[in-house]
């Protein structure tokens, strides 16, 4: 085992060498680091103010319009409005050459902020009827401020620039309100990819647990599917004090949660993919002695092989109907597919993994289980091959175990993690540009 270890260790290092470390990418990456040390400090002014002042999904407009207006000023070709609030960046090189995405996500969540810095949100709005404080409690923030550098020293570039890039700055990645369409599906729908035609697209995602400075990756399935679920459970209303005179929908719905978790521990191949069923809202009943007519739960299902995805969907309808029944009552049950497995093309990882250790530097681009989160960036994958992977936010020392997580009042993230993201999207899109130009291929 040691000898295979050491001899794939020797494969990747001279992958590394003799790829990536040549006199024109020494050149070029030079270039890339100085331009990204001028344009740090606005990355950060900027991730301070799209804190300060988040937007939720489909709700953008003055995110967007600081983006619009950012990328006009580099001279780069704009159109604003796609997918409601979504703005797309056109930057055609000097000269011919593939057509690269790099997408950044920008809205934020209905989560109260508890940290203590300068920039904190204050925002006040409504989700679902409720009123709730806003917050980038997921980094998108980050996402968006990284991406606005990437133009500013990929458009200083441009004159050496081997093909074109488009800048995808997309809305709702967190899923639109109800009612409406909105994320990645949407501006693939309104033509996101397409004039000019998009070759390749790479994405990232800030990790508070992982430490600044540092890259998670992996080939194929990277991130879960994410498909939500309603389960309407129909009983029989009747006086608390006489359950036996009614159904109880509540009791019922309890017993379906209970089975559901079986769906996982004990029917799903975990040793080939991981599972994850949760139920995140149940709502029953107006008054403490009254057995309602009717409860209804909505959850989340993940998933990270297609296969094990509808056999778990047909499960779920089975186990709800079927414990319904057995009570003597009716469950309806829907399921929205949503967001599905973000994977990593892995010829393409493959080719460019060179380029994030030499960027990242060796040791510091770690291959990392999947993960159960999701990811709408998933939608661009299936178009096109594509590059998802994750940089390090958390500061450095900082146990992992002690990190707050993403969509929590206490996410955070160190603001000098972003310049790697600026550096490894700039050498990402320059490399494959290199390697796939006509010029590049004689």
């Amino acid at each position: 085992m040691k000898k295979t270890i050491f001899k794939i260790r020797l494969l990747l290092l001279g992958v590394y060498f003799c790829f990536p470390q040549n006199s024109t990418f020494a050149q070029t990456a030079s270039k890339v680091d100085q331009l990204a040390n001028q344009v740090e400090p606005k990355v950060i002014e900027w991730r301070h103010y799209f804190h300060e002042h988040p937007e939720l999904s489909n709700r953008e407009f003055k995110t967007a319009k600081k983006v619009a207006d950012h990328l006009r000023s580099l001279g780069i070709e704009v159109q604003t409005g796609i997918a409601h609030t979504g703005v797309k960046g056109v930057l055609r090189g000097g000269k011919p050459g593939p057509v690269v995405a790099l997408r950044a996500d920008m809205d934020a969540l209905p989560v109260t902020e508890r940290v203590d810095v300068s920039f904190a949100s204050s925002v006040k709005s409504s989700y679902l009827g409720q009123e709730c404080g806003v917050m980038h409690a997921c980094g998108h923030d980050t996402h968006t401020a990284i991406l606005m550098g990437v133009a500013q020293v990929l458009s200083e570039m441009k004159n050496d620039l081997k093909g074109t890039v488009v800048f995808m700055f997309q809305p709702a990645e967190e899923g639109a309100p109800p009612g409406e369409e909105g994320g990645a599906k949407l501006m693939v729908k309104e033509g996101i990819l397409d004039n000019p035609k998009v070759d390749v697209a790479f994405g990232l995602h800030i990790k508070s647990e992982l430490e600044v400075g540092k890259i998670n990756y992996k080939p194929g399935g990277f991130m879960a599917a994410a498909d939500r679920f309603v389960i309407k459970v129909h009983g029989k209303q009747a006086h608390g004090s006489r359950p036996w005179g009614g159904v109880d929908p509540i009791v019922v719905s309890a017993q379906i949660i209970m089975g559901l978790q079986t769906i996982v521990s004990r029917q799903s191949e975990l040793t080939k993919e991981p599972v994850v069923i949760t139920v995140g809202i149940m709502k029953a009943g107006v008054r403490n002695n009254i057995i309602p007519e009717e409860a209804q739960m909505t959850g989340t299902i993940r998933t990270l092989d297609t296969a094990m995805q509808r056999i778990v969907h047909e499960k779920i309808r089975l186990t709800a109907t079927k414990i319904a029944e057995s009570a003597g009552a009716t469950a309806d049950v829907e399921i929205g597919v949503g967001a599905p497995v973000t994977y990593n093309n892995p010829e393409l990882t493959k080719e460019m993994l060179p380029t994030l250790i030499a960027t990242a530097g060796e040791g510091n681009v770690i291959e990392s289980l999947p993960i159960t989160g999701a990811e709408d960036f998933s939608i661009y994958g299936q178009k096109v091959p594509a590059l998802f992977f994750f940089l390090g936010g958390m500061p450095k020392g900082q146990d992992p175990k002690t990190a707050p997580g993403h969509h929590t009042p206490d996410f955070y993230v160190d603001d000098s993690g972003m310049k790697l993201g600026v550096r490894t999207l700039t050498n990402l899109t320059i490399d494959y540009m290199n390697h796939h130009s006509s010029e590049g291929e004689k």
